[in-house]
């Protein structure tokens, strides 16, 4: 599953949404840019005026006079650029700055189900490189476009003012503009989107083959991967081609399309000044004209080729907001910790069931524990209690109400999910345990590392205000489970899934760790997906899954004397 693409519609409408963030501000950017535009047409009119102006009674006055105008629009247009570049930058900004808080808080709400099945490599892509992409352009290219195209704008007025009659010459030069940026822009969009697309996948590929180095080593896997990134790198290489060709096709015809103009204006103007038509000044103006256009409308046309790799990121970045969440958010909040499993079918793809009309009742306070051989569902079973996916089929109740409609914000509240995967974030440790509880104090924050026996703290010179995750301190796997565990004491949740939460501890602080856990979550329901049946020999009841299917449901004892599949694997758990 890929994450998906945003359309232009959609593009546009989410740009004027953060634009009404900053109206006001926007407002006062474009009257100061519009400022600056009509300054800049004021020397051609003014080089113009005074060449008619040797044809009046007093020619040094009016020149004179011509000058101080000059020399103000310059002083006022220096003054008004810079001021407009300073508010346009600061608005760039922070319109960029409310665009990443937006992506963040988006990613953050993703179903987790959507996430893990479009992969690490796109969501990584859209968050960082794509990110970056539009940086440049937001904070400087906002500006710049803004400033470009009223100077465009202003000045093929002002060309048609002084004498419509050779100024139209400067306003049908934008038709081949028009006919050359259309044709650049249907060749490449699909180039730039694919070219994103591939810097993500490649960035996954590598991504995922250094961080599984050990697993490519020990399978034999270094040629695949390597013949699996080469065969990015080709396609990367065959696409960036193409794009270049193109840049080089539309650079030269905007070539053409900005000399043209000057030309046409002074060949055409001279044959009207000789039919005495139009004065020599006209004609000198709207030349002045076109070859001022010539420097916007080229620099316009280098940040086409910008905007359209921001438009490739932008569709990508909004495209995230686009998945559509996996709950159906309720009014009704669970009432006790019950939990109800009715005719439950689920499958990761289509066509292929991972459980098969499961049904299970939990009551509160109960301790239950899911065994059985690895590919039989337990996983997923915990995964769907805990709200990461929908069931297929069937349904999972919670206190009477169904999970996948108890709203995101509250659901951890009532059930956490703790597995083996855990992830340390950059940051002290103490700011890795406030993830579950911000308002803790250090007295707590030591009580809950207490309880899962993680002594190896107190060892630290710096204790809780020790960095850790990259570039800090290297935690070892057993370590990095129990500030997983720590976490899970500090969220107080009502419900505990355990899914072979202690795989990673060695025996013995394992078992000091579940026994831990278990004084603190006396009294409330704790599900324990374990491979060490000492977890089932301690449950108030073992759920026995095989194949997707609940096999057998009991206590210890009453399994073990049913001689059945738990009674096997208890034997063979007990031998070994």
């Amino acid at each position: 599953m890929k994450l998906p693409i945003a359309n232009n519609a959609t593009i546009f409408r989410q740009l004027a949404q953060l634009g009404r963030y900053f109206k006001r501000d926007i407002t006062i950017v474009l009257v100061i840019q519009l400022c600056v535009a009509l300054a800049s047409v004021v020397t051609p009119w003014i080089i113009g005026r005074s060449f008619d102006a040797i044809n009046e009674p007093d020619p040094a006055r009016a020149i004179r006079f011509n000058i101080i105008v000059l020399v103000c629009a310059v002083a006022i247009q220096s003054v008004l650029a810079g001021f407009g570049e300073y508010l346009s930058r600061a608005l760039g900004q922070r319109f960029f700055h409310r665009l990443r808080i937006d992506l963040v808080d988006t990613v953050t709400h993703l179903p987790i189900s959507t996430v893990e099945a479009a992969g690490t490599g796109d969501l990584l892509g859209r968050t960082t490189s794509d990110v970056d992409r539009i940086e440049y352009i937001v904070r400087v290219g906002i500006s710049r476009i803004t400033l470009l195209v009223l100077q465009i704008l202003v000045t093929v007025v002002a060309a048609l003012v002084i004498d419509w009659r050779v100024g139209f010459v400067v306003a049908l030069s934008f038709v081949p503009v028009f006919f050359i940026v259309r044709k650049y822009l249907r060749r490449t969009i699909a180039a730039y989107l694919a070219s994103s697309a591939l810097n993500a996948e490649m960035s996954g590929d590598v991504t995922e083959t250094v961080e599984h180095s050990a697993t490519v080593d020990a399978l034999h896997m270094g040629a695949y991967r390597t013949a699996r990134t080469t065969v990015l790198l080709e396609e990367k290489w065959t696409n960036e081609r193409y794009a270049a060709l193109m840049r080089a096709f539309f650079s030269f015809g905007m070539v053409v399309a900005l000399f043209s103009p000057v030309i046409i204006a002074v060949v055409w103007g001279s044959w009207l000044i000789g039919q005495g038509i139009v004065t020599v000044g006209a004609v000198i103006s709207v030349a002045l004209y076109a070859q001022q256009l010539r420097g916007p409308v080229d620099e316009l046309s280098w940040w086409i080729d910008e905007i359209q790799f921001a438009s490739v990121s932008l569709a990508r970045i909004f495209g995230v907001s686009q998945v559509e969440s996996d709950r159906i958010t309720g009014e009704d909040l669970p009432i006790g910790e019950a939990i109800e499993i009715r005719d439950v079918s689920f499958s990761y793809r289509d066509g292929v069931e991972v459980l098969h009309d499961v049904d299970l009742d939990v009551v509160p306070g109960e301790r239950l524990a899911i065994v059985g051989p690895s590919g039989a569902g337990k996983s997923t079973l915990g995964r769907l209690i805990a709200g990461i996916n929908p069931p297929s089929a069937g349904r999972i109740r919670i206190g009477g109400v169904e999970v996948s409609e108890i709203e995101e914000k509250r659901v951890h509240s009532y059930v956490a999910l703790v597995t083996q995967e855990n992830h340390i974030f950059v940051g002290t440790l103490a700011q890795n345990l406030r993830f579950a509880a911000p308002e803790a104090q250090d007295v707590r924050l030591w009580d809950a590392l207490d309880i899962v026996d993680a002594q190896w703290v107190k060892e630290l010179p710096e204790g809780l205000e020790t960095k850790v995750g990259s570039g800090g301190l290297e935690l070892a796997p057993d370590q990095a489970q129990q500030l997983a565990l720590a976490r899970i004491v500090l969220l107080d949740p009502d419900i505990v899934i355990l899914d072979e939460a202690t795989s990673l501890l060695d025996p013995t602080a394992a078992r000091s760790a579940e026994l831990a856990l278990a004084r603190v979550l006396e009294g409330r329901t704790v599900i324990s997906i374990a491979h060490r049946l000492y977890t089932a020999y301690d449950a108030d009841r073992v759920c026995v899954m095989i194949d997707g299917k609940i096999a057998e449901l009991g206590s210890h004892e009453e399994l073990v004397a049913l001689g059945g599949e738990y009674a096997s694997l208890w034997e063979t758990w007990q031998q070994d």
